[in-house]
């Protein structure tokens, strides 16, 4: 059972939920579970469920996701994260970040390092990466997004967004069904609505030139069937730092905690040990 929090912050106020862990000599770290940039904290529900107690789970609403509004001022998310962590009164955490969330979790590891206990980075972003080549299945994607981007097509962007990356860009379109879909359509659904603008809460960071400085354990995981690129780039950043080691999660593509909670939550438990 999760208890629901509101945190104000300048702006507009961050929502979110917390897992009660263990006490005493029961309990366990906590973790703070951060969304990427197509879901909110609710893709998290299953994994958080399974990993508490004895871990102490926290995830949250980004402004212009889910729950957190669009933010009325200037802010970054690391700025965020890092009231998210003081709020919960926890010395060290480990970040858990799909996505743009492991982008967040890169850059906090730098800005915040006294604070973070190690990283899973799953089908990650990161700050200061070279633009991606894509290959030809994920070019004829990228001009489907543009059209409909265009053509103010709301419905056809959230479709397309869950072929490419619920269902992954090589699987067919409709892989996944029931609620995974259901809530995944739901989540983006709210931030295409949003229409937060680009680059909003941006840290200003350049992780990619900087991994050698995060030194804490750091396990980087890509579903098999997510976009090559994103799976080259996983490969690439588990060699550049100091102490991570590479999972690929099998039949999977870029969002496997709504496909295989139990799995993701199992990969956050080894790497927490």
């Amino acid at each position: 059972m999760s208890e629901r929090f509101v945190l104000p912050m300048d702006g507009g106020d961050l929502v979110g939920e917390r897992w009660a862990g263990g006490a005493g000599a029961t309990a366990g770290p906590t973790v703070v579970l951060l969304h990427e940039g197509i879901a909110d904290r609710r893709g998290w529900h299953r994994v958080a469920e399974l990993l508490a107690p004895p871990v102490t789970v926290v995830a949250y609403d980004r402004r212009g996701y889910g729950e957190s509004p669009v933010s009325a001022s200037e802010f970054t998310n690391a700025g965020d994260l890092r009231a998210v962590v003081d709020r919960e009164k926890a010395e060290r955490v480990w970040l858990v970040g799909a996505s743009a969330g492991g982008g967040l979790a890169l850059d906090a590891a730098l800005l915040i390092p006294e604070r973070v206990a190690g990283l899973v980075l799953i089908g990650t972003a990161v700050s200061g990466v070279p633009k991606a080549e894509f290959d030809e299945t994920e070019q004829r994607f990228d001009a489907l997004f543009e059209a409909a981007i265009e053509a103010g097509d709301d419905a056809e962007v959230n479709r397309l967004d869950m072929w490419f990356w619920l269902d992954g860009p090589n699987s067919p379109e409709g892989r996944v069904s029931g609620p995974a879909r259901d809530l995944a359509l739901e989540m983006n659904a709210i931030i295409i609505g949003n229409d937060a603008p680009e680059g909003a809460g941006d840290n200003g960071m350049d992780a990619w030139s900087r991994l050698a400085e995060i030194t804490v354990p750091v396990t980087v995981a890509c579903g098999s069937l997510d976009a090559r690129f994103i799976v080259d780039r996983g490969r690439e950043l588990a060699r550049r730092l100091p102490k991570a080691g590479y999972v690929e999660l099998a039949g999977v593509a870029h969002q496997p905690y709504l496909e295989q909670p139990d799995v993701v939550a199992n990969l956050i438990r080894e790497a927490i040990a």
